[in-house]
């Protein structure tokens, strides 16, 4: 595996999500979201898998569990980080997509981040870990204004392990 790479929308107090939902709706992200995972494989736990409901169309859905018995139809379903990391040993990349414990676990894997950083603080219970300048280098940013489909202004940022 060449690449383990975190997809994340993070907000200005690096929250990410409360009661297991995305704490906002933004239309331009989740496009963003799937231009980048679509033909690739995506990890994720099983609170994030919840969230979303089903797998993923057009990608190879992991999801990552401590319940040895739980069998997701269109879904390979295992114990650990690295179990699910093994298993793509012949990709070139594979997509972290969380929830919080998940990117906790694979930012030491990890070499690049796509980063969504919405303008704007919320109360939340599932936060992202905090990212040093002297281990990551931006080398890509794209600012965006709110407007009438995404109602906050936000960045898309690519970050890569210097």
């Amino acid at each position: 595996m060449n690449k383990v790479t975190i997809v994340v929308a993070i907000s200005e107090n690096n929250a990410i999500g409360k009661d297991n939902q995305l704490l906002w709706y933004l239309p331009a992200d989740l496009k963003h979201f799937k231009e980048i995972t679509t033909g690739g494989t995506i990890i994720m736990g099983r609170k994030t898998y919840d969230s979303i409901g089903k797998p993923l169309p057009n990608r190879r859905n992991i999801v990552i569990t401590r319940k040895t018995d739980l069998e997701i139809a269109g879904v390979e379903v295992v114990n650990s980080l690295q179990e699910a990391l093994s298993l793509c040993e012949q990709e070139k990349e594979v997509f972290i997509i969380g929830g919080a414990e998940i990117y906790k676990h694979a930012l030491v894997f990890t070499n690049r981040i796509y980063l969504t950083t919405v303008h704007q603080s919320y109360e939340a219970d599932a936060f992202f870990p905090e990212l040093t300048d002297n281990e990551w280098e931006e080398i890509n940013q794209e600012y965006n204004e709110a407007d009438e489909k995404n109602n906050v202004a936000y960045t898309f940022s690519t970050l890569e392990r210097k």
